[in-house]
């Protein structure tokens, strides 16, 4: 420690030698750098780990190793004794830390508030040795001070981000225009005297909020967007892989100043608040994507709830081998959907995935020889591929109408966004029966049920068997972080929790979630998709009866070689890639069968031949 002063910041030469000390870098190397800050004047507002980090040296102990910013922030905590911490934005409390220093004072010090307890504030700082401010600090917040050591780069970002926007939407908030048209709709409206009303969808802190908004969730790869107004205090929240995350909170008034800047951006009524809304965002992410937006408004208690769904750019471009289906599953698929005619069926609940495997597998048909229409509710992605229609029900445009104008458009392949009527269902049998190829989607729980679904809508058993080809039944599934997941022993009885009655080995080990800075803690990062694939061949088409039950179709395709989910997600299990409490959590209960005893070790299931096979 004695290559530091305390009391003063960091120097570039004091690190450099404090490095070379410790073996971390060569003698030459630095000399090398400390020539080259001398000559370049800029760097001497850069912070000396940012300096170094740039060069992207190799560590003289660890030639296969890059002293990174992250890794050189880690030694100067331990150089200090003080505690390593990465700066997650969605564990910090804005309002609260913003309002402990200034920004100046957090600029001047290079400190940021990131926890505030009880009894303990945590500060992060760049500069563990310069700690000056600290009994300045004492006296103001009576709390014990716990400093740690982050990223200068972490810390200068996320203090300009954060008082940035805790300044707009205070901004926001005292600049409330007097205007009767922009009242919340609040069912609990009460008559607050000598309030100025509510906020201008352009007021400028209101246009930064919502753009620093959508970054954030960009950045945090978050699915949706939440904004809920409440009485009081109107919370953000963001879905990532699946699950929710509260991230902010701002006064109602401002919440609903946001959200009416999202429907002027998504070309929605403004005026109107008493119904629900739809509406769709073309933007740009700041690593240059095109990112598409769908909105969705719908009155509350306290003021219009704002969904905001992003679609992932890469899934407009995602190619069929990037699906996750296993080998078997790929060729079973491709037999379903290389077919000239015959119906194709997707099923899931909403976020399972549905989306991705049409249009991954609606750009792998499409050449220039084949006619691919789309009939959806609302255009999920814009596809230059694929010529694409959206149902207005405004105009009295649903499905069954697109599909019926699509038959006058010369198709090859149709697909039809959601089959959720009869009169949808006999136009996409129709079009079946007229040669063409229509892929679809359904809600319901596994593969065999949605046979039964299109019976209770009312679809004659004969038009079934003679045209449905394939169902898929699909789920997402977290996958575990790369960066921190550790090899663990399973249990019989854990183990058998998952694979039910299908007999498959019990693997040696299997991964854990484990935590840490690159998935939030939370040990998952990403998600991959887990299927059931039932082929529609002459034997199960010949038990499509009218009095067919769930229980007899799902036996006779386990015994034709359908893999339940459950054994799908087993495999992902045993491969090191999620846990069973994952997967538990998101496959359905399953049918017992009395099918297979036993899965293959390779994956195949038995080949059925189809008809006109040969």
């Amino acid at each position: 420690m004695s290559e530091f002063a305390r009391g003063k910041p960091l120097s570039l030469e004091q690190v450099l030698a404090a490095l070379v000390s410790d073996g971390w870098l060569l003698q030459e190397d630095a000399n090398l750098l400390k020539g080259q800050a001398g000559r370049d004047g800029a760097r001497v507002h850069l912070h000396p780990l940012v300096v170094v980090a740039n060069q992207k040296l190799q560590h003289a102990a660890h030639p296969e190793r890059t002293l990174t910013l992250e890794s050189l922030t880690g030694w100067l905590a331990e150089r200090a004794a003080m505690d390593h911490y990465h700066i997650d934005p969605m564990e910090v409390d804005v309002d609260t830390v913003t309002s402990i220093v200034s920004q100046s004072y957090a600029q001047r010090y290079r400190i940021l508030p990131v926890e505030v307890g009880e009894d303990e504030l945590i500060i992060a700082t760049s500069e563990p040795f310069d700690l000056s401010w600290q009994d300045d600090l004492k006296q103001i917040v009576r709390q014990t001070i716990r400093s740690v050591v982050a990223s200068p780069l972490d810390i200068n970002r996320f203090v300009l981000e954060f008082y940035s926007v805790s300044r707009s939407v205070q901004g926001a908030e005292d600049s409330r225009l007097r205007s009767d048209s922009e009242k919340v709709l609040n069912f609990e409206q009460l008559l607050e005297l000598g309030q100025a009303g509510q906020l201008s969808a352009d007021d400028q802190h209101v246009v930064y909020i919502v753009d620093w908004l959508l970054q954030y969730a960009f950045e945090q790869r978050a699915s949706d967007i939440h904004l809920e107004p409440r009485r009081e205090r109107s919370n953000v929240r963001f879905r990532i892989d699946g699950h929710l995350h509260k991230v902010y909170q701002m006064p109602t008034p401002v919440m609903s100043a946001v959200t009416s800047r999202i429907k002027i951006l998504g070309r929605m009524d403004l005026a109107e608040k008493r119904r629900p809304q739809d509406g769709r965002i073309k933007t740009r992410s700041p690593a240059g994507q095109e990112i598409e937006l769908r909105l969705s408004t719908m009155p509350t208690a306290f003021g219009e709830k704002c969904v905001m769904r992003i679609f992932d750019p890469e899934v407009a471009t995602r190619s069929f081998d990037e699906l996750g289906f296993t080998e078997h599953e790929a060729l079973t698929w491709r037999r379903m959907v290389e077919r000239p005619h015959g119906i194709v069926l997707v099923t899931g609940p909403t976020g399972s995935g549905k989306t991705t495997t049409l249009y991954a597998t609606l750009r792998h048909l499409a050449r220039p020889d084949i006619n691919v229409c789309t009939v959806e509710d609302p255009i999920e992605m814009v596809c230059p591929e694929f010529n694409q229609m959206q149902v207005q029900a405004s105009i009295d445009v649903g499905f069954a109408e697109g599909v019926r104008t699509l038959l006058r458009q010369d198709p090859d392949i149709i697909m039809v966004g959601e089959i959720r009527d009869l009169e949808t269902a006999q136009m996409a049998i129709q079009a079946s029966l007229t040669g063409h190829l229509v892929i679809s989607t359904l809600h319901t729980n596994d593969a065999p049920s949605a046979i039964i679904r299109l019976m209770d809508l009312g679809v004659p058993h004969y038009l079934l068997r003679g045209t449905l080809s394939g169902i898929v039944a699909q789920r997402l599934v977290r996958t575990l972080c790369p960066h921190c997941r550790q090899p663990a022993e399973i249990s019989e009885a854990t183990w058998r929790s998952l694979t039910g009655p299908w007999k498959m080995d019990r693997p040696a080990t299997v991964n854990e979630p484990v935590g840490c800075t690159e998935c939030r803690n939370t040990g998952f990062r990403g998600r991959t998709a887990i299927y059931e694939m039932l082929t529609v061949d002459d034997a199960v088409s010949a038990v499509i009866q009218p009095e067919l039950n769930q229980l007899a179709i799902t036996r006779l395709a386990q015994r034709r070689g359908m893999r339940p989910l459950r054994v799908a997600a087993a495999r992902k299990v045993a491969a090191g890639l999620t846990t069973v409490a994952e997967c538990l959590r998101v496959i359905p209960p399953s049918i017992e069968a009395s099918g297979p005893a036993s899965v293959p070790e390779t994956g195949k299931a038995p080949v059925t031949r189809e008809a006109g096979d040969t």
